[in-house]
C-alpha cells in the first residue's frame, strides 16, 4: 500500500476519461444502488463525466498523487440549473452544489472525500454563494454520515425519486 500525498485541483481534459472510469467503478459497486443494466443512462453520464465542465461555472476536481494515481472525483455546480437532478435543486437560488463524489476504494480512509467536499464549500464560499446543496441515498451511508459531520443537514424539500430509488437532500448554510 502506498502513502502517496493527492492534491486537489481542476480535473485537466485528458484526466476525465480516468476519472469517469472511477466513477462508474465506484457507483456500480455500491450494494442497493441501481446497476448499469437498470439505470444506463446514469452510467453513460459517470463515463462521460468531464462533459459536465461544459456548463457554466460547473468544474470536475479531482484528487491525484504526483505519480498521477486518480483517488477520487467530485462535480461542483456553481449554477444549480445545471445540476442535474430531480426535485427542486435546480430551481434554487444563491446556491452552490456538488454531485458524484467518488473515492477509489484503494485510497479510502486517507481523507479525500472530505478533502474534496471542502474544496466544493471553499469555491462556493469565494463565490459568495448563500448555501451548498447535496444529495445522498441509503447506499452511501460512509459518505451521508461525513456529510452531517461537517454541518450539512437534511433537507426533505429537496428530496426526490430517481425511477425506484429515493434520493436524500442535504443543505449547509455558509451565509445567511
Amino acid at each position: 500500500m502506498s502513502h502517496e500525498e493527492y492534491i486537489i485541483k481542476e480535473a485537466a481534459p485528458d484526466e476525465f476519461a480516468k476519472i469517469g472510469e472511477l466513477m462508474v467503478d465506484v457507483y456500480s459497486r455500491l450494494e442497493g444502488f441501481p446497476s448499469k443494466k437498470e439505470q444506463p443512462n446514469y452510467y453513460k453520464m459517470l463515463a462521460n463525466i468531464g462533459s459536465l465542465t461544459e456548463n457554466p461555472k460547473t468544474k470536475l476536481l479531482v484528487a491525484i498523487s504526483s505519480s498521477k494515481k486518480i483517488g477520487g472525483g467530485v462535480v461542483y455546480f456553481g449554477d444549480m440549473k445545471y445540476y442535474g437532478s430531480g426535485g427542486t435543486a435546480t430551481k434554487e437560488k444563491h446556491a452552490s452544489g456538488f454531485r458524484l463524489l467518488a473515492v477509489d476504494p484503494s485510497t479510502r480512509g486517507k481523507g479525500i472525500g472530505k478533502r474534496l467536499t471542502n474544496a466544493c464549500i471553499q469555491i462556493a464560499k469565494e463565490e459568495k454563494q448563500n448555501q451548498m446543496i447535496i444529495h445522498s441515498t441509503k447506499a452511501m451511508q460512509v459518505a451521508w454520515k461525513m456529510y452531517e459531520n461537517m454541518g450539512f443537514k437534511r433537507s426533505k424539500d429537496l428530496d426526490f425519486m430517481q425511477g425506484e430509488l429515493p434520493v436524500f437532500g442535504f443543505r449547509l448554510v455558509l451565509q445567511e
